[in-house]
This record gives C-alpha cells, structure tokens and sequence, in this order.
C-alpha cells in the first residue's frame, strides 16, 4: 500500500460566516505514531546561536514567536500549528518528477514550525520557508523507521486576511495567493497557472528537464507533478470529495462544518488502516485584529472519536502541558543516534494513553459507545460556545485563559474516567 496522507483546508470570506478564517487540517501517518501538542513561547535568541532541528543544525532566528504545534512526537517539527499573529500552516505530501530521495536537510514538518516561529503574516511564511529551501533543502526520511519514506512537501499557510499554497519540488517552488472563498490541498500539486510567486529559475528548469516547451503557458502542476501513481489517484479522490464539501457549505463555514468535515469517514478524509489520522486541528480567526483566534486540537487519533479543544494566545500561557507532551529520551533517543531507528521507544502521553483505553471501548461496546461520544462531544460543544463570546467580543479576562488547553485535556480526562 503506498501511504497516502493529510488534507488541509482553508475558508474565508465571503465564504464562512461573521467575516472569519477558517483552517483545517487532519494529520495523517502511521497508525502507531503519537502525535503531541506543545506551547513554545516567543524569545530572543543571541547572536550567531543554532537551532537543532529534526537531522540538522542551522541558523536561529533573533527572535522566534510564540507557537502551539500538534507533532509527530518523535521530531522537532510540526505537521500543523498556529503562531501568536494566528498565521496557521499545515503540511502535504507531494510526490513528483523529481527524486525527493536525498541527504538529510529540513523535513516539511520542520519547515512548517520554522514558518509559523518566523513569520507574521502568511506571505512572510512563504518568504521563510522559500530561504530555508535554498539554505538548507529538504530531505530525511519522514517516518520513525528504517524504510527511508521521502516527499517533496506542500502547504497551506494562512493569516487574518488572506491564505497561501506553497509548493515544492526539491528546492524549487511555486506559491498561489487565496484572498477569498475556500481551497484545499492534498498529497498532489494544485498549483495551475496562477502563480503569485516562485523560484526564480523554477521554469528555466523545467524547459531544460523537457517538461516545458518555454513557448505554452506555464502550469506548476502539469511540468512538476507525475500525472498516474497510485499516491496521486489516492489524493485526488480526497482532494475532490474535500472541495465537494467545502462547496456545500459555501458562504457558511464554520469552526463546527470545518469539524464535520475532517471528521468525514466516506470521503476518506479522516483516514482508517495502517496510515490513520493522528491528529487535527481547527482554527477560527476572526479578520478584525482586536478579536483573538482561537485554535482547537485533538492530540489523538480519529476526530470522530476525540475531542477539540480550545486554545488562544494570551500573555503569560502556564498550566502543565505534560498531559499532551510525550516523554523527552533527550541524546538518547534513537532518532539521534546514527544509524537511527534501530529501536523505537514508548512516545505515549498521558491523553493519548486514556484515549486508546477508551476508544477499544468504543470499538467494542455499543451501548457504552454513545454514551462516551455524546459525553465527548458535550464537552466540545460547552467549549465552543464559551469561546464564541471571545471571538465575538473579545478577551475580557486574559488570566482565565492562561490555562484554557490544558484544563481542557483534564475535563476530557475526567470524562473518560467517568466512562
């Protein structure tokens, strides 16, 4: 079975309601991976320090903004998060002409952290991401095994006014502007003949390989991507049926339709099998900057089972992440010992270890099964609409929020000790 991954989704006016962003992701990898959400606060860093990423070591920053990720535990990246400006990014999969077997550079899900640290606004993430390209390329295998599993990476970036498509082949790129409406992204180039920006010899190079005649115009998709693979049949039958209910619920998205829609089992969106959503998130960012986002995650498997909760960035975050934090192996982890991988150690926190107690329940018990998931998405529901007030009106009390997220975690906890 090829591994096929990830939708992302976006939706802005005049196509959600009350003149709002909404963004959307489920994460899909391995069915066995633990997928953590973690708050790092915005620093100053000193002159000339280094930052250690997933493979490599490069350059810091100055300063770096708060960010809250939902991650593959195992790596520094990130497959989705949100920054303190509420850019939000998420990360494909893409597949194309060019070999993505290569040293080991950036990882995507590097890219995406190293976007949403760096950048305030989605344009600027793409100028980022495009630098880091050219630095330090991308490469490394992106599973915690032997097997040497590479792609080529896509995102989708967005902000309070606008979203981004940025993809990749190697260390060349395009990037799309979206000012309105909805788009979706999948593990397949998308990018047509609009492009908005790109790498300055992305066409000279494709007319050298023979995949453009310099005289037609010029489609990103058509010279870049591979037209039949498994993968790209795999992801355009999701990247379809995504754009299908993007479109039913036109000029009336919202956090709750973004939800339903990453919670779709039939279109294959919310993913089953050995490749499984692992984690998702849904953001809600309202156009007018005196209203905070508000950016909920899972940090488990399969939204349908599993609970979004809320957070915003306030001054001052505290509260006990470690529920949602995996165990540090700090140099002993196998993934920093080379030749990596060659054990793979216990990376469950303690939500996604209730959480796979409860869900066999679920699996394997009907009647307790309704009464758990209607109690879960209780719980959702009271949290959406105390945060409706905040998206509405503003934050009339920060400190009540400083713990927001991880109170959650432990109202869910208690849920499933209830159960």
């Amino acid at each position: 079975m090829h591994p096929s991954s990830c939708d992302t989704f976006v939706a802005l006016p005049p196509s959600t309601e009350g003149q709002r962003i909404v963004f959307g992701k489920n994460s899909d990898r391995p069915c066995d991976e633990v997928q953590e959400v973690v708050y790092f606060p915005a620093k100053d860093c000193a002159e000339g320090e280094k930052v250690e990423c997933t493979y490599i070591e490069i350059e810091q920053a100055a300063h770096t903004y708060a960010v809250v990720l939902s991650k593959p535990a195992w790596l520094w990246g990130a497959e989705m998060g949100a920054n303190e400006h509420q850019v939000c990014i998420g990360n494909e999969a893409v597949w194309g002409r060019e070999s993505a077997d290569g040293d080991e550079a950036l990882l995507g899900m590097d890219l995406v952290r190293l976007g949403l640290e760096r950048a305030d606004t989605a344009e600027k993430a793409v100028d980022v991401i495009a630098e880091l390209l050219k630095k330090y390329g991308q490469g490394g295998s992106c599973l915690e095994d032997e097997s040497g599993f590479t792609y080529h990476n896509s995102f989708l970036i967005s902000d309070r006014k606008e979203a981004w498509v940025l993809e990749t082949s190697g260390k060349y790129w395009a990037a799309e502007r979206v000012e309105g409406g909805y788009r979706n992204i999948s593990n397949q180039y998308s990018i047509t003949t609009k492009i908005d920006k790109e790498h300055p010899g992305m066409r000279e190079y494709a007319q050298s390989q023979g995949w453009w005649d310099g005289k037609t115009q010029f489609n990103f998709a058509t010279a870049y991507s591979f037209m039949t693979t498994a993968r790209i049949d795999a992801s355009g039958s999701r990247y379809c049926e995504g754009k299908k209910l993007l479109e039913k619920s036109n000029g009336h998205i919202t956090a709750e339709t973004m939800m339903d829609i990453l919670r779709d089992k039939e279109s294959g969106i919310n993913m089953e099998g050995m490749f499984m959503t692992t984690g998702s998130m849904v953001s809600v960012v309202p156009t007018n900057p005196d209203l905070p986002g508000v950016h909920y995650f899972t940090a488990t498997p399969d939204p349908e089972r599993s609970v979004f909760k809320p957070f915003i960035f306030v001054k001052y975050i505290e509260g006990d992440w470690k529920d949602t934090a995996s165990p540090s192996y700090g140099s002993d982890d196998p993934v920093k010992k080379k030749p990596r991988f060659q054990s793979k150690p216990d990376r469950k926190h303690k939500l996604f270890s209730k959480h796979e107690v409860v869900a066999a329940i679920i699996d394997s018990n009907k009647d307790r099964r309704q009464k758990i998931v209607q109690s879960m998405r209780q719980l959702e529901k009271e949290k959406m609409t105390e945060m409706e007030k905040n998206l509405s009106h503003g934050i009339e009390e920060p400190d009540f929020l400083v713990n927001l997220f991880p109170e959650c975690v432990k109202e869910e906890m208690n849920v499933y000790s209830k159960s």
